[in-house]
């Protein structure tokens, strides 16, 4: 195993040590918790949105705390879910008097830490919200999960909704909001390569020089098919059917597009997936109003990418283009 680390059992510690050094203007870390908050918070009468997961999928969720978006994040061990306690201490320091919204990837460990944790805060009176995200259209029922898994659309759903509690939102209409994204996006992953969790010293799983996985999830875990490796337009083609059927998503439809790298991608392959991306949604009659390009989703050091699609209205394209400053997502301040 090749990695830039001092101790396997200190990998999430650092890094959170790290992340609030760099971004001490508008981040604060309680490394008890191995929680992030908003350097600026709790904000009096604004819903806060509070999310997590195992770490290793940087710059989720970590990466989404600041303004206009995420009040805080909570960090598990790599590919570990975050405890029940840690979501208790981190809803009662963001909570502003207005109610908190978990947005919850569909995880098994996840939604089971989430739900204790807002029981906790419930009974003391915090009034708390909880969606699941369960948008990857790969495979219903996973190594991780009871149905979808939550992937890309997680993104999207922290960035509208945090611009919607931004604007003073009350907490029912944000969850609604966040409710709606989710049952309109979709997703699905690919990989090239395993990614080694640190802990493990060697690759989750094998894949030969000459094949892929369709439909990965950000854990390793199986997706689809196996199979011979493809030509982008090829992969790209079978990704894109699977997620536009789904809905289905049908021409006239605006999007919010996501492709996304897991890690290990450089960006010119990105960059090349997403004008295959874009020349079918445009055969569709289906328009890309807004997109993002890069790494925002990852599985360590895998080399793959997902796609997600949001059909979007114009409230969300104006929610989209407000205002937000975080670590990994940054426009219009």
């Amino acid at each position: 195993m090749k990695k830039l680390i001092n101790d396997t059992a200190d990998v999430v510690s650092e890094a959170l040590v790290g992340i609030g050094a760099a971004h001490a203007d508008l981040l604060r870390v309680d490394l008890d918790k191995k929680t992030i908050m908003r350097a600026d918070g709790p904000i009096q009468g604004k819903v806060a949105l509070i999310s997590g997961g195992g770490s290793g999928h940087e710059p989720m969720h970590g990466g989404y705390v600041g303004m206009g978006m995420l009040d805080a994040a909570c960090a598990g061990e790599v590919f570990t879910s975050p405890t029940p306690d840690q979501m208790e201490a981190a809803t009662k320091a963001v909570d502003g008097g207005a109610g908190v919204l978990h947005i919850v990837k569909n995880y098994t460990g996840d939604v089971m830490n989430f739900e204790m944790g807002a029981e906790l805060c419930q009974a003391e009176g915090i009034a708390v919200e909880a969606v699941v995200i369960n948008d990857d259209v790969a495979v219903q029922d996973s190594l991780y999960t009871a149905g979808r898994r939550g992937v890309g659309t997680t993104v999207l759903a922290e960035k509208l909704c945090g611009a919607a509690a931004e604007r003073g939102d009350d907490l029912q209409a944000v969850a609604n909001l966040c409710r709606k994204v989710n049952d309109q996006g979709r997703s699905m992953g690919m990989a090239l390569t395993s990614c080694t969790v640190p802990a493990a010293g060697k690759p989750t799983f094998e894949l030969g020089p000459n094949e892929m996985e369709i439909g990965i999830g950000i854990h390793g875990e199986p997706g689809r098919e196996r199979m011979e490796l493809k030509s982008a337009r090829e992969i790209v083609a079978m990704m894109s059917e699977a997620i536009l059927s789904d809905l289905p998503f049908e021409s006239g439809d605006q999007v919010i597009a996501l492709v996304n790298g897991m890690g290990g991608t450089p960006l010119i392959e990105l960059y090349l997936i997403y004008n295959e991306l874009n020349q079918i949604c445009q055969a569709r009659g289906i328009t890309i109003a807004r997109q993002l390009v890069g790494n925002y989703i990852t599985s360590l050091e895998m080399a793959g990418f997902s796609i997600t699609l949001l059909r979007a209205d114009e409230e969300m394209l104006v929610l989209w283009d407000a205002p937000v400053h975080t670590p990994a997502l940054r426009w219009g301040v």
